[in-house]
């Protein structure tokens, strides 16, 4: 059995989903599909939320009626009469409930509004999915995450109860699969012990497909996605970028610490716990090789590897009466970073000196600095670049740091980070 992961872009318009079933119907082996919501759906579904919240209740629900006039429109697209009246009425169901949760939608309690709102977006791209692909004879089941994904209450990245999850999937999605039955169920979404709809935090849909893949034991998972794999870089950023034909999980939970926007940590735990690999493909052209992600690979030889954040800020904090950066003082600013939940993306202290490279989020650099001026004296510089490359090279450091200012470098044998001005 294997998993695949459709994301909104393979999905976004009628012509993209249609293409998408020769992937499905040559695939050698059982699927269990997971897909997001199409296109830019939860774009709008957190527009009715916010509209919903600040108590607009009626351009909330103009806003609905548009969505469900967009679905309706898509679903008679991709769907034979008698399929499009069915999955008409079961569509209708979830509209009924969308207009529920932006009547009682509440800016007090918002990350729960959020989740009860947001959470639709995969349930209708779903049922229109799995209608289709049966329409056209391929045996597949639709199945709904929330009865599968068992999580706590912390809305919008909710933490998942594996040991009630997996017996849940084993129980249900392991009898289909026995009786030779394909599924599709969605990403991103599971539900508390009180049923209350959840959303699973970034790349949620890709944690889904992971989840299903360990606990149903599953040979390989494949995220179909409109590149051609990974890059050594973001080709939006660089130019000339080169495709990684094979790589190892600890190689991209490296990449992903770094900041790359590659595979998100948490998909990858239970893949490389289980080494179960994972492929990216594109769907825009199935036979293109991609990349495999894995434990092991057989040449441990790669390309310069580079990430790079923008709007960074470079922090300086030095003790007051020239006391040393000791580890009290060390544990006092750990535990200040920590209490707002800002991470540090490069560090480096000395005899009175802490250095700090992270994220320019306002609010939160507003009250950091106002916590670390009560015992320490703060010097920032704003609007700096982080550049970080592994497996990097003299001439790769240098054409890409040539005419910027440095501000703070650090080596290893694997790793250059660099902060440019």
């Amino acid at each position: 059995m294997q998993v695949y992961k459709f994301g909104g872009a393979s999905i976004e318009s009628p012509e993209r989903m249609k293409a998408l079933l020769p992937i499905i119907a040559e695939a050698k082996d059982q699927l269990i599909i997971v897909v997001s919501a199409k296109g830019k759906t939860t774009n709008l579904l957190e527009n009715i939320v916010q509209e919903a919240c600040n108590n607009n209740k009626q351009k909330a629900s103009d806003l609905l009626k548009a969505l469900e006039e967009d679905h309706l429109d898509f679903a008679s697209k991709v769907l034979k009469h008698s399929f499009f009246e069915q999955t008409k009425l079961e569509l209708n169901e979830y509209f009924s409930e969308l207009q529920w949760a932006v009547d009682d939608a509440d800016a007090a309690r918002f990350d729960y509004s959020y989740d009860q709102i947001v959470c639709m977006g995969e349930l209708l791209s779903t049922k229109i999915f799995c209608a289709y692909v049966q329409s056209e004879g391929l045996n597949f089941e639709w199945i709904d995450s929330r009865d599968i994904i068992r999580t706590d209450d912390t809305y919008r990245d909710a933490k998942v109860d594996w040991t009630y999850t997996q017996n849940q999937a084993q129980e249900a999605i392991g009898k289909l699969l026995k009786e030779g039955k394909n599924v599709v169920l969605q990403g991103f979404i599971g539900s508390t012990s009180d049923n209350a709809s959840v959303t699973l935090g970034r790349e949620g849909s890709d944690y889904s497909a992971a989840m299903m893949a360990a606990m149903l034991q599953a040979s390989s998972v494949t995220i179909w996605k409109d590149v051609e794999g990974l890059k050594n870089a973001d080709p939006k950023l660089f130019n000339d970028t080169i495709k990684v034909e094979a790589i190892t999980y600890h190689e991209v939970i490296e990449m992903a610490y770094y900041g790359a926007q590659v595979i998100h940590p948490k998909t990858i735990k239970p893949l490389q716990n289980n080494n179960i690999p994972l492929y990216v493909k594109c769907f825009l052209d199935k036979d293109l090789k991609g990349t495999v992600i894995q434990n092991e690979v057989s040449s441990i030889f790669y390309p310069p590897l580079i990430i790079l954040k923008k709007n960074q800020v470079l922090l300086q904090v030095t003790t007051r009466d020239f006391s040393f950066i000791t580890e009290d003082n060390l544990s006092n600013l750990y535990s200040i970073f920590h209490k707002l939940k800002i991470k540090i993306n490069l560090i480096q202290n000395a005899a009175i000196s802490f250095v700090a490279c992270i994220d320019n989020k306002e609010e939160l650099i507003k009250q950091l600095i106002s916590l670390l001026e009560k015992d320490f004296k703060v010097f920032s510089n704003d609007d700096v670049s982080l550049l970080t490359i592994r497996h990097y090279t003299a001439e790769t450091l240098f054409n890409l740091t040539k005419g910027r200012h440095t501000l703070l470098e650090q080596k290893t044998r694997e790793t250059v980070q660099v902060v440019l001005k």
